[in-house]
């Protein structure tokens, strides 16, 4: 998470209950990023785990519905673009290093953006 988010004015994250860690609620508490990410269903309040992830995984445990409603429901949009732009640009980049990577994912995206501007 830390590569994605440097540089940018990021305000919250969503994600899928893989980026569910201590130091990812860390690094966007830090960083006063809104963190939307999904908890595992086992998760525990502890006193070692860091204070926005206990606060999420209590707010997840008691009111899932309403907590998917106001931040985590917004994934779709997310993923109905990552779909788009996949297929119509393929699942793969060409790329080698990270900084490339980076370059030729900034240019789909504008494409894509460019496309829809466009209504194609």
């Amino acid at each position: 998470m830390h590569d994605t988010c440097e540089n940018n004015k990021v305000k919250r994250v969503l994600a899928e209950c893989m980026y569910d860690s201590n130091n990812n609620f860390r690094y966007l508490s830090k960083n006063h990023i809104k963190p939307g990410i999904k908890t595992r269903r086992n998760s525990k309040v502890k006193s070692t785990n860091c204070s926005a992830r206990n606060i999420s995984v209590l707010r997840q445990q008691t009111n899932l519905k309403g907590w998917r409603s106001v931040s985590y429901g917004q994934r779709w949009m997310v993923e109905t673009v990552f779909s788009c732009i996949k297929r119509t640009f393929g699942e793969y980049v060409n790329a080698r290093n990270f900084h490339n990577m980076t370059k030729e994912l900034i240019i789909k995206a504008s494409l894509y953006n460019m496309f829809v501007a466009m209504g194609m």
